[in-house]
């Protein structure tokens, strides 16, 4: 029988090697990398920011990407050498305002690169500004990894952009995207180019400041709506907000007619998520992610229900640091090898093993981070007055560098909308009555009442943006506008490359231009007007400024020095 017994050892053995994996490893013999002990992919755990990192910089690089796509597009038109407000003659009013030099004043007043510039050539300075910083944003978004030294250059690029932008940069996202760039600096290693630094995990000093950020743009967006227009507290604004905000959009067009109650709940929607929400970024984890994701979901709504060109894009970047690498894992493909398989690695690298020694570079780091810390602490001191202030303001800086800002939309909602049309006529006789005034088209802006109103989010065209502006003031509020009828008095193709239709093109210029005031209101879905194919229906109410010839500016033009135009 003893030849026997070498062949039932084998079963036996089996048997027990079968009973110990189900019992589980044996001790000392780790599990398979990427996996639990029972061989199911293994979960990454929370509290590390790894994965956060790369979303945070995919994130914030495509802003930055459509913010110098817009500058690229746009700035010659705007600030150029022979643009509606040259940044050129700007710099020379503030080299002025300090004695004549380009003095530390001047600089600290205006922060920009240009100042080092030739300003004999300012649209090709503007355009290496906007292409160099295309170039290194574009990097940062395929790649989703960047160092300090490419982030300071996209910040310092844009800022010089917007302090000299004038009017055209004087909105609140500029600023926003200014502040979201500076904190975007200190998320990266000084060198390295990798997506995951092993040396350099994510500061929590910059994460909390990225929720500090957050918490005062919603917050702030909350207080000015309940301490500016009467219909935040009773809960009309929605009834006007659609038809009213700046560039509405097709849904905007359907959402006008929502019911009654549907603007109420749309008006306490907007209070809970201005006023309640950000609180729960301090209540710890869970609720830190709530906020996260109602945050997010309501800037998808605001995009998909108006053109407010990438401000709630760029408000998204700082709520997905309420979010940890167990949450956005999902994002991550799991494959061996991958980004979130090796997150998965130096997370089990860090419960097993003993934390890596404090060199010089890991020190110089955490002081860095913990100087950020006491100058965003600092810089919040008047942020934090001005937001518990019965007169608090909106959309301001109270330093040049625009590191720390205080926010807000909304404040007050307009009830009417107005509209500026820009007409010209060839007649030899503006006040003929024989004179046919033909309507130009703005690329965005109501205008003609059968366009369909478009959809641009997150791009933006500035010029539409301050039309709007300009349609509830008067033109001594806004001389750009008289500079832009001088233009077109010549058929200036730069100038008309910010409009989607010239009446002239192909043809002389026209003798006169005028603007006239409309008042601008949604057709009804299904009604007369809509029937016959128009968007909108409108009603003159008067003229904006009378009708003007090129003659008739060039006192204008001399005292503002702005380049006089010629004719095309």
């Amino acid at each position: 029988m003893r030849p026997d017994r070498p062949a039932m050892a084998a079963p036996e053995e089996s048997l027990r090697r079968r009973k110990a994996e189900a019992a589980g490893p044996v001790h000392g013999s780790p599990p398979g990398p990427g996996r639990d002990p029972a061989g199911c992919p293994a979960r990454l755990r929370a509290g590390t920011f790894w994965l956060t990192r790369i979303v945070l910089l995919r994130a914030l690089a495509f802003v930055y990407c459509v913010a110098f796509l817009v500058a690229l597009h746009q700035n010659k038109q705007l600030i150029g050498d022979r643009g509606l407000l040259p940044c050129s003659t700007y710099l020379r009013s503030v080299q002025r305002h300090f004695r004549g030099q380009v003095s530390w004043d001047a600089v600290s007043y205006a922060p920009t690169i240009l100042w080092l510039l030739d300003w004999s050539h300012m649209d090709s300075n503007l355009d290496a500004l906007a292409l160099l910083g295309l170039g290194i944003s574009s990097f940062i978004l395929v790649f989703g990894c960047a160092n300090m030294i490419l982030m300071a250059a996209l910040w310092v690029l844009y800022m010089s952009l917007v302090n000299v932008g004038q009017i055209w940069y004087s909105f609140g996202w500029e600023s926003q995207l200014l502040e979201t760039g500076f904190l975007g600096i200190f998320l990266c290693p000084l060198w390295t180019l990798s997506p995951l630094p092993r040396g350099t995990p994510t500061s929590r000093i910059v994460l909390w400041g990225f929720r500090w950020l957050i918490f005062r743009i919603m917050l702030g967006a909350g207080l000015i709506k309940i301490r500016g227009d009467r219909c935040w507290r009773d809960l009309t604004c929605m009834d006007f907000h659609y038809e009213t905000q700046p560039v509405p959009n097709p849904m905007a067009y359907f959402l006008h007619r929502s019911p009654w109650w549907f603007h109420r709940f749309e008006t306490l929607s907007n209070h809970f998520l201005e006023l309640v929400v950000p609180f729960f970024v301090f209540l710890g984890r869970r609720m830190c992610v709530l906020h996260g994701a109602l945050q997010i979901l309501f800037q998808v709504v605001l995009i998909i229900s108006g053109n407010l060109s990438f401000l709630n894009w760029l408000t998204i970047v700082p709520s997905l640091t309420c979010f940890d690498d167990a949450t956005l894992g999902f994002l991550f493909p799991a494959g061996p090898g991958g980004l979130k398989d090796r997150v998965l690695k130096m997370q089990e690298e860090e419960t097993r093993g003993p934390q890596a020694p404090l060199t010089c570079g890991r020190m110089a780091r955490r002081a860095a981070n913990l100087a950020l810390g006491v100058l965003i602490t600092w810089l919040s001191i008047p942020v934090v007055v001005n937001l518990l202030s019965p007169q608090q303001v909106m959309n301001s800086s109270f330093n040049p560098l625009r590191i720390v800002n205080t926010y807000g939309a909304f404040g007050s909602i307009t009830k009417e909308r107005t509209e500026v049309i820009l007409q010209g006529t060839a007649s030899s006789n503006a006040s003929s009555p024989d004179a046919e005034w033909e309507d130009y088209e703005f690329k965005c802006k109501p205008g003609n009442l059968r366009r369909r109103p478009c959809l641009i989010s997150p791009y933006h065209y500035r010029l539409d943006w301050l039309m709007w502006f300009a349609a509830f003031q008067t033109y001594e509020h806004n001389e750009w506008i008289i500079h832009l009828a001088g233009k077109l008095l010549t058929n200036d193709a730069q100038a008309l490359s910010l409009l989607a239709f010239n009446p002239f093109a192909g043809r002389a210029p026209p003798r006169w231009v005028r603007a006239e005031h409309y008042r601008y209101k949604f057709s009804r879905p299904g009604g007369q007007h809509a029937a016959e194919g128009k968007w909108w229906i409108r009603k003159r109410l008067g003229p904006y400024f009378p009708p003007l010839s090129l003659q008739d500016l060039k006192g204008y033009f001399r005292s503002r020095e702005w380049p006089y135009p010629e004719p095309s």
